[in-house]
């Protein structure tokens, strides 16, 4: 995996894909006249193209995933031995690789009891959508049935996930949604200008009491659950604002409505802790997580909840409608759990947290000089190496860059070697923010050459 390929000509593959594959977040009508990008082998943060071209990939493919790295013999040695032994049966039984697994990761979440396997973040967050609703059925006649989402937030492209999608580019053309979803505001401090209203001082409680405002306004009777990421991931790589989820875990318990922790992209070291909102003392009813829980080697998402959300499901026996009567069909499958064991391994063997922690101070340092360098650069944000450098035409107006100018600047980087990453078909006239994820493995050097790169690449665009 050295970019040294046995066999070169991959024209059949190139062909093969452009008539028959259909890609993820992207226009095709290119592919009439050029070549879609096929990454062939990766090792470590590099991967290489079917040209033979090496790049160093700074979003952890692409969508913020393989956090343990390229090539792990280990991760791909595990897995081929749980799926000769038993590679599948329906979630109604146990798994050994299942139960090691649930066991392992609920050791990491105190306070957590139960995990729920599926295959997809978005498939993990309907888990807990369906849990929310079932228990608005069961104890409160139907009645305590509405889910809070926050602008900006994302949790997946099935119709029902949708519904709670705070990413308005993402969602157009594809209503009408779900009922009892219910939007409440962001808490980007960059941009609290935007909002009537907001605090210079105290901007993060205030946030927070925005929240309360909507449940009152739909009556706390009918809500049930509050479904939050964290940090914002693809809406702009947002960090909570100081006060602002110690607000909110009172608000939530005043009121009776669970906490939903989205951690897909948080999740499993992203920001130097084990989960993201491990950062904020927050204490969660129901945790969903995916991508890194096996760095992208094996499907696997989980729905973790605390004891007191599980028993409401086995109180009464008698009554047959009483357990949660859903089924993940790949939730069964055996390679991820066993993928995730391993992956685990890593992150505690290697020390990935703490370096996830040091890498991700080093890139935030050397993204602020940038920042001085570069007046584009509106504002640096993140934790761990979870990070966004959001790019404005003006500093003083925060006037969001033109998201082609911004396109250009991920271009560059490609052209370089470098894979970086930018908000996509999210917010109307803001897809204007950098976003970096690059694995947990990621050296000093790594940094260096993923920020020189931007560095270039801004000194061109710009000029």
């Amino acid at each position: 995996m050295d970019g040294t390929f046995k066999d070169n000509d991959y024209s059949r593959i190139v062909d093969a894909d452009r008539a028959h594959v259909w890609h993820h977040l992207i226009q095709h009508k290119g592919f009439e006249t050029g070549e879609p990008r096929i990454i062939i082998e990766g090792k470590d943060m590099k991967v290489w193209d079917q040209h033979g071209k090496e790049h160093i990939d700074a979003v952890s493919g692409g969508v913020w995933t393989v956090n343990v790295g390229y090539g792990r013999e280990s991760i791909a040695d595990a897995v081929r031995d749980q799926l000769v032994k038993m590679n599948f049966f329906g979630g109604t039984v146990g798994s050994i690789p299942g139960a090691l697994f649930a066991e392992k990761l609920i050791s990491k979440m105190p306070g957590m009891s139960r995990v729920y396997y599926a295959n997809s973040g978005s498939e993990a967050n309907e888990k807990g959508f369906k849990i929310v609703r079932q228990i608005a059925h069961k104890r409160y006649g139907g009645k305590k049935h509405k889910i809070l989402y926050r602008d900006r937030d994302y949790h997946g492209s099935t119709l029902a996930t949708m519904s709670a999608g705070g990413q308005d580019e993402r969602n157009a053309q594809y209503g009408p949604f779900a009922p009892g979803f219910i939007r409440v505001p962001h808490c980007m401090e960059y941009r609290k200008h935007e909002q009537a209203g907001a605090p210079d001082e105290g901007y993060g409680v205030w946030a927070a009491n925005q929240i309360e405002e909507v449940i009152l306004r739909e009556g706390a009777d009918t809500v049930g659950a509050l479904c939050l990421e964290p940090v914002t991931a693809g809406g702009g790589v947002i960090t909570p604002p100081e006060g602002y989820w110690e607000r909110v875990q009172e608000i939530c318990k005043k009121y009776d409505i669970l906490l939903h922790i989205d951690e897909v992209v948080c999740g499993v070291g992203r920001t130097g802790t084990w989960f993201g909102y491990q950062n904020y003392d927050i204490k969660p009813d129901i945790v969903t997580m995916a991508k890194g829980v096996a760095s992208g080697y094996a499907a696997i998402s989980c729905c973790v909840t605390t004891e007191e959300v599980f028993g409401m499901f086995k109180d009464d026996s008698s009554d047959p409608l009483n357990y949660f009567r859903d089924i993940s069909t790949f939730g069964g499958c055996t390679a991820g759990p066993a993928a995730a064991i391993e992956n685990m391994r890593i992150v505690e063997d290697e020390g990935l947290l703490q370096n996830t922690l040091n890498m991700g101070e080093h890139m935030m340092n050397n993204l602020h000089v940038l920042m001085e360098k570069h007046a584009v650069i509106g504002d640096v944000r993140g934790k761990g190496l979870f990070i966004g450098a959001e790019l404005v035409s003006d500093r003083g107006t925060k006037d969001p860059l033109n998201e082609k100018i911004v396109g250009a600047v991920v271009a560059d980087c490609m052209a370089q070697g470098v894979i970086i990453g930018a908000t996509n078909r999210s917010i109307p006239g803001k897809n204007n923010t950098l976003c970096f994820s690059p694995a947990l493995i990621a050296t000093a050097d790594d940094i260096d050459h993923i920020t020189d790169a931007v560095d270039q690449a801004l000194t061109r665009v710009m000029n």
